[in-house]
């Protein structure tokens, strides 16, 4: 499988606001066709999106693209309190497959495992967002880092784009990074508000046993499906399938609860990028696709949904069958979609 489909971004986006002296980062810092700053806002200007450069105690500091640099489809702008203890990042990125509850899911499981067991998750609700009731999912965790530290987050969908902002402080100014967070959500000014979706924290239930065994991947398609199947922004229960186990990491197989053939995906990270497995349109087996920042790479159709085995080949690249793509989907931050053959990558 070609590693690129897996690897949209350098680091997830919790790491990037983690470390922002990071190499990738400095480099993107140095990319500003995304953003256009004014005297007293920035705003990316595809997305149709602004923020003020001051707002809650916090002050713009730098702003670029974290990777696709020069594409505009995936930017960050950073902003300090003015001794630079409390860090806070806004990200305007355009992943193939948008989700903001996903976002937050994918965040949430970020956090927890990046700030130890002591991390606590104070909330984690639907608010309002560009007028919209329910626009954004607002989500705070304390005593991270064993107690250091208080970070938060909030996310919205909005046309084609997802918002991300993120918050980091010292657990004793704990409500200045509240205010801050808030400050920033309120402070998002939308060129049009009616795009943002209705999202709500994801919703589990059990899954039946599935014990299906390796799928056999049958033939390609050349009709591929842009979009996955599966309800988004909160609005079915899902539950998970089953966990698939590679030497680096842990991935859930997501599906819709109480519907048995329906599709599946499998969240990689909290920058976008995750394998999904469609009813085929013949209503015979499963396609693959991969969605990243941007991109859409189409694979095979397979018989069934592959095993955890075979999905963690798939994401470790070792999977044979995945080695090419049928046909990669490339979206541009006008909205055009450019379909071309894959390919070894």
């Amino acid at each position: 499988m070609p590693k690129r489909a897996l690897s949209p971004l350098p680091v997830s986006l919790l790491s990037v606001v983690l470390a922002l002296s990071a190499p990738a980062f400095a480099q993107a810092s140095e990319e500003r066709e995304a953003w256009t700053p004014t005297a007293t806002s920035l705003r990316a200007d595809a997305a149709g999106i602004s923020l003020p450069q001051t707002v809650a105690g916090l002050s713009l500091s730098k702003s670029g693209e974290v990777s696709n640099g020069g594409k505009g489809i995936d930017n960050y702008a950073q902003y300090l309190s003015d001794d630079g203890a409390i860090q806070a990042t806004l990200y305007i990125y355009m992943p193939s497959y948008a989700d903001a509850s996903l976002a937050a899911y994918m965040t949430d499981k970020a956090v927890m495992e990046r700030f130890g067991a002591r991390t606590r998750r104070t909330a984690y609700a639907s608010i309002a967002a560009g007028g919209r009731a329910n626009g954004a999912i607002r989500a705070v965790y304390d005593d991270a880092a064993d107690g250091a530290l208080t970070t938060a987050a909030a996310f919205v969908h909005a046309g084609r784009w997802l918002v991300k902002l993120r918050i980091t402080g010292p657990t004793e100014r704990r409500g200045e990074v509240l205010a801050g967070l808030d400050g920033m959500l309120d402070g998002l000014q939308f060129d049009h508000a009616s795009v943002i979706h209705s999202t709500s924290p994801a919703r589990f239930s059990d899954c039946p046993t599935n014990n299906a065994g390796d799928a056999r991947m049958t033939g390609t398609s050349a009709a591929a499906p842009i979009d996955s199947a599966l309800p988004r922004e909160g609005s079915a229960t899902l539950c998970i399938r089953d966990r698939v186990r590679t030497a680096e990491s842990s991935y859930d197989m997501l599906q819709q609860a109480g519907v048995k053939d329906g599709a599946i995906i499998v969240p990689v990270d909290d920058a976008g990028t995750i394998l999904a497995f469609d009813p085929a349109k013949s209503g015979q087996g499963y396609q693959l696709s991969i969605h990243s920042v941007g991109q859409t790479d189409f694979y095979g159709i397979y018989d069934k949904v592959p095993s955890p085995r075979q999905i963690a080949q798939i994401l470790d690249g070792k999977d044979p069958q995945t080695a090419q793509a049928s046909a990669v989907a490339a979206f541009a931050a006008n909205g055009e979609v450019t379909l071309r053959s894959g390919g070894n990558r």
